[in-house]
């Protein structure tokens, strides 16, 4: 399967684009007419430059407001048509994509058309090249795919074909069923593209929002198999405008739009496999079991503090490392690492960033599995040297050089009785049981990235972005979690340095993980063990609670017992949710204690304004610079 991308859909100049595309991994690249327009170079140069790269040149777009003018205009538009084939002939592309006329004067009429897109045929035959004719959405008398096949159909020439776009199918609700009923070599080339429902005008809306493939709401998986039920062969390419992504980086960019592409085909494969058999098989999106440890990065002074706040939250030091600096801290089935060591990943996180969470391990269905897939999605694998009797772990990086462990089922599992010499519980626990969730703090641009990378590698879903409110602006924020609630991941995108993410993020120097919510039972008798064991739990505004009493039927002795172990309370139709936090510690950190009950699923993200104001109210000064 040949996987390109238009040129349009990402930052920075050609050169740039073309060498983000091809470390990427793509087969080939659409080149936009403007960004060829602004390059110096010649056309032989600039398509010597992309097979240089290991790159083909598939498709050269758009060409305008072609078909159904009056005759002087009609004239204009073939002669426009030859010098652009002059310049493909020298790019050496033999495709080139016609859109649907928005011209004001353009005529309506199918046969009129079709008889203009037969002589283009017969002009691009004469010089060995093809026409490809879509419908844009918004195009004056075609903006459909099913008027643009009837106008191909009746063209009836070799080198005319259609080309579809599933923004512009989907886009106008279109069924994408109908494409079912093309013949597939007459499709000579299809775009992808997702976007967020938004309701708006259909140009706006494409210019400006459009998302890779699995990033928004529309129905691109099922326009990609009806596209492959055709028998269709040819190229699978990504068009997208966004504003975001024009600001973002060429690099980022080409690899989220290669991970979404080749995700989507996989689905496509799983649900249409008849039409699929050409395509390589690749594991199943992976099933995530559990949070099977979270690493800190901590040295001196800082690691003493950390173990005295561990240990304020009922956690024991439960084993040493057979070799290196690195102790288990656990409580129920949660594990936390405290590396110290002065060299390797956890070192350099320690010294960019100082105490941080450097690494996460995951329980997963398989190991192997994950590894292969994530490198199929364009992941790296990571790796440094064990020492004496340390059981290798296969591990990946994420975003922004974060590491994430696999720990699967079987001879994997043993990891903690080979890797570490096991020290008795001196003292009974507090009640924590397992991780909740992971609070992912990014900057806004980057959450896009983030959700194409949890949703394409493992089994999990996203749900709708949620505006917070901060004191000092707005961060968005997306639940992503498995089917089961197994594993839950909280992404908090901020768009300004002033909010509690956007500090975080600039005094951490990029750090990802923010905050750590560990589960109870019961979250009262948590709170009163880690009161006796010296925790302090972040203080709430007394204003909050007499609002609570107002807002929910709570019994008075409940609500006394909430002000006093300052716990804070949502509900919904399916069940309760009770969550305290710590203070913060190492900067901007924080862990939070939560109790779900019946089937409430949220994160309590009514309660995150009071708790960003709390966290607030113990930062130094606004005027005060850090040290």
């Amino acid at each position: 399967m040949k996987t390109g991308i238009a040129t349009v859909s990402i930052s920075g100049n050609l050169e740039e684009k073309i060498e983000a595309i091809a470390e990427a991994g793509f087969t080939g690249i659409e080149i936009f007419e403007q960004d060829f327009i602004a390059d110096i170079r010649s056309p032989a140069a600039v398509g010597r430059r992309i097979r240089e790269s290991g790159l083909e040149v598939m498709l050269f777009q758009p060409f305008r407001d072609f078909e159904g003018l009056p005759t002087a205009l009609r004239a204009k538009a073939f002669e426009r048509a030859r010098r652009k084939f002059d310049v493909m002939q020298e790019l050496g592309c033999e495709l080139m994509l016609i859109c649907s006329s928005v011209h004001p004067e353009a005529l309506g009429g199918i046969d009129r058309a079709a008889g203009d897109l037969a002589e283009l045929g017969d002009l691009a035959a004469s010089r060995g090249l093809r026409v490809g004719y879509e419908a844009l959405a918004w195009g004056r008398h075609v903006n459909d795919h099913r008027d643009a096949w009837e106008i191909v159909r009746r063209a009836d020439h070799p080198n005319v074909g259609l080309v579809l776009d599933s923004f512009h199918t989907l886009a106008r609700g279109i069924d994408p069923e109908t494409i079912r009923r093309i013949p597939g070599d007459k499709i000579f080339f299809v775009q992808l593209a997702d976007a967020p429902a938004i309701e708006m005008d259909l140009l706006y809306w494409s210019r400006h929002f459009r998302n890779m493939p699995g990033e928004g709401d529309l129905r691109v998986t099922d326009f990609m198999r009806a596209v492959m039920a055709t028998g269709y062969a040819g190229p699978v390419s990504l068009e997208i405008f966004n504003d975001q992504f024009r600001g973002g980086s060429p690099k980022t960019i080409a690899r989220d739009g290669y991970r979404s592409l080749i995700a989507l085909m996989d689905d496509v494969r799983r649900q249409e496999p008849e039409a699929m058999s050409g395509v390589p098989p690749l594991p199943a999106p992976v099933r995530v079991h559990d949070t099977a440890f979270i690493e800190f990065a901590a040295q001196g002074a800082a690691l003493t503090a950390l173990e005295d706040l561990l240990a304020s939250l009922g956690f024991q030091r439960r084993g040493r490392h057979v070799s290196k600096a690195v102790t288990l801290w656990q409580q129920g089935n949660i594990r936390f690492l405290l590396n110290a060591e002065t060299t390797g990943h956890a070192a350099n996180a320690w010294t960019v960033r100082g105490t941080t969470i450097c690494d996460i391990g995951l329980s997963v269905a398989s190991a192997e599995d994950t590894v292969i897939r994530a490198e199929a999605l364009g992941a790296q694998p990571f790796s440094q040297p064990i020492g004496p009797g340390e059981m290798p772990i296969p591990a990946i990086r994420g975003l922004g050089g974060s590491v994430m462990h696999l720990i699967s089922e079987g001879a994997l599992s043993e990891v903690w009785d080979v890797d570490f010499l096991h020290e008795d519980a001196a003292t009974p626990e507090a009640g924590l049981t397992r991780v909740d969730h992971i609070a992912q703090t990014m900057s806004y641009d980057e959450m896009l990235s983030w959700s194409l990378f949890w949703t394409t590698l493992f089994d999990m879903q996203k749900a709708p972005m949620v505006d917070v409110v901060d004191p000092d602006g707005l961060i968005r924020s997306r639940a992503i979690a498995a089917p089961d609630g197994a594993a839950r991941i909280t992404l908090n995108g901020a768009e300004s340095h002033k909010t509690l993410a956007g500090s975080f993020l600039a005094d951490g120097l990029g750090a990802t993980i923010q905050h750590v919510a560990l589960a109870t039972n019961d979250i009262f008798a948590t709170a009163e063990a880690l009161k006796a064991r010296g925790f302090e739990a972040l203080p709430l505004s007394p204003n909050y609670f007499d609002d609570l009493s107002a807002r929910f039927d709570l019994q008075p002795e409940q609500l006394d017992r909430m002000r006093a172990a300052s716990i804070l309370y949502d509900a919904d139709e399916h069940g309760e949710f009770f969550q305290f936090y710590s203070k913060p510690f190492a900067g901007q950190m924080f862990f939070e204690v939560v109790e779900r009950r019946g089937g409430y699923a949220g994160y309590g993200a009514p309660n995150a304004p009071f708790r960003i104001a709390s966290l607030k109210r113990l930062q130094r000064a606004k005027e005060m610079p850090t040290v």
